[in-house]
């Protein structure tokens, strides 16, 4: 394993963002589109059996990892052969254990939820595909401890052309539940073949229990960091599942991925490079705060003109486009969960940094409330306002942001009001503009898309008059470290 001094990490971080988000860039457009027709062809009820059957899956895979893997990354020293064998061992005894149960009460799931046959043989594809993709994790930590992101996005580039072209087709032909069933395993294969072929690493079984200490000091309260997240969001959907008609959870899943593409594509790659990065800086804590700052930034550069685009505009999605009138009683939601987002845009990097600088107990005392306040409040909020309670929690625990921003300045000073300020005020703007305009120049399809264009033009013209000494600074930083 290489380690890297600093100007090194800060030209492979500018590297890494510019390659995971161009490249990530793409994975979305295409996710976009197989969404886009999937909600065409397939109806809310199979989107409910997905949307559950995922977040089943992902819960039983919470068992399979004890935070080994974040620990390689976050550990100050070099990993060892030592560190690597111990970590893959520890992780396929754990995970080949929970598959093995996955399979067994598979068909009892199945008879729980009434997903029927189709639905049980959902469930068994994605143990499957679960078990290919743990087979990835250590020439994924190689990777990414190196900085490497450039090569690392490009099994998900992979993985989301199989799993989208097959889905496609599939659910064309009318294959219903069945379409995500061979996706999901089209999309596990091909991503274990090109990880190995990108990142070699000779499969290889081991233990040291000096390695296995340090490494679970922080790996056990990471993951039952991570496991609480689980606990909150995807064990809380499998409730949902049961709680409501699946029609109904299909419209949660609708509003909720919308809702979060822009985090997705911008939030998912600011994580994926910061927490390395600010792991390698920990002990830096001048240059860490500016790099928080400009993660800050940079995400709410782009999420935020996104999510009030995607508020504002929603309504003409669904009116305008064929077919795509039955998403309507989803539009409240998808307003709900656009709050979470927008707060997310800025509470995620900080509790990054908070790992990223050892502080995993804080971020796992956040997360113990953030899942008493899901399962407390959500429950009272669904039978008051119906599904449309499951948004409206959704947006008032994301408040909690601002806990965390008081959490984080005890150890690192940054200014969250200078990196979000400026693209929070662009973006309102933007959105007066375009709530009043619509009604007035939206008559169809090629209109709606031209007061998209439009609007981002005046959110751009804005963010350059009000920080355009920054985005000038930036700009010259980015191009210098992309010619090096």
């Amino acid at each position: 394993m290489e380690e890297v001094d600093i100007a090194l990490i800060k030209r492979r971080s500018i590297r890494g963002v510019f390659a995971l988000t161009s490249r990530t860039f793409v994975i979305q457009i295409v996710s976009f589109i197989a969404n886009f027709i999937l909600t065409i062809f397939l109806t809310p009820s199979v989107f409910g059996v997905f949307f559950v059957v995922s977040a089943a899956i992902a819960f039983l895979s919470y068992f399979s990892d004890i935070g080994l893997a974040a620990a390689l990354i976050q550990k100050k020293d070099s990993i060892t052969d030592d560190d690597l064998k111990t970590t893959f061992t520890i992780q396929q005894v754990l995970v080949v254990g929970v598959v093995l149960l996955a399979l067994f009460f598979s068909k009892s799931i199945g008879n729980f939820y009434n997903f029927g046959s189709d639905g049980v043989f959902l469930f068994r594809a994605l143990a499957i595909s679960f078990f290919l993709s743990s087979l990835k994790t250590i020439p994924s930590i190689i990777l990414e401890r190196n900085l490497r992101f450039e090569k690392l996005v490009i099994p998900q580039i992979v993985e989301t052309l199989f799993f989208s072209i097959v889905v496609v087709i599939l659910a064309i032909k009318g294959f219903g539940v069945a379409s995500f069933t061979y996706a999901v395993l089209a999309r596990g294969i091909s991503g274990f073949i090109t990880i190995y072929l990108i990142s070699p690493w000779k499969i290889s079984f081991g233990f040291s229990k000096k390695s296995a200490s340090k490494l679970l000091s922080f790996g056990v309260p990471f993951q039952l960091n991570s496991f609480l997240a689980l606990v909150k969001d995807d064990l809380f959907i499998a409730y949902l599942g049961k709680a409501l008609p699946i029609a109904q959870v299909g419209y949660i899943g609708f509003a909720q991925k919308w809702a979060f593409t822009p985090l997705r594509l911008i939030m998912d790659n600011v994580i994926r490079i910061t927490f390395p990065s600010f792991s390698r800086l920990q002990d830096e804590k001048e240059i860490l705060t500016k790099a928080i700052e400009k993660s800050i930034f940079a995400a709410s550069l782009l999420i935020f003109p996104s999510l009030f685009g995607l508020v504002i505009l929603s309504p003409y999605f669904v009116n305008l486009i064929p077919r795509y009138l039955k998403w309507e009683p989803a539009i409240l939601s998808l307003a709900l969960f656009s709050i979470n987002a927008g707060f997310s845009s800025i509470s995620t990097p900080l509790t990054n940094a908070l790992n990223a600088i050892g502080k995993i107990r804080i971020t796992l005392y956040l997360m113990v409330f953030w899942t008493i306040a899901t399962w407390v409040l959500t429950p009272i909020l669904i039978k008051i306002y119906g599904f449309n309670g499951v948004g409206l929690a959704s947006a008032v625990i994301s408040l909690s942001a601002f806990l965390v921003i008081y959490l984080v300045r005890k150890y690192i000073k940054f200014n969250v009001f200078k990196s979000s300020a400026y693209p929070l005020l662009s973006a309102i703007i933007m959105g007066i503009f375009i709530y009043l305009l619509s009604p007035i120049f939206i008559k169809g399809l090629i209109s709606l898309m031209f007061m998209i264009l439009f609007g981002a033009m005046i959110y751009f013209l804005c963010i350059f008059l009000f920080a355009k000494n920054e985005l000038l600074s930036d700009m010259q930083m980015v191009r210098g470290n992309l010619k090096k």
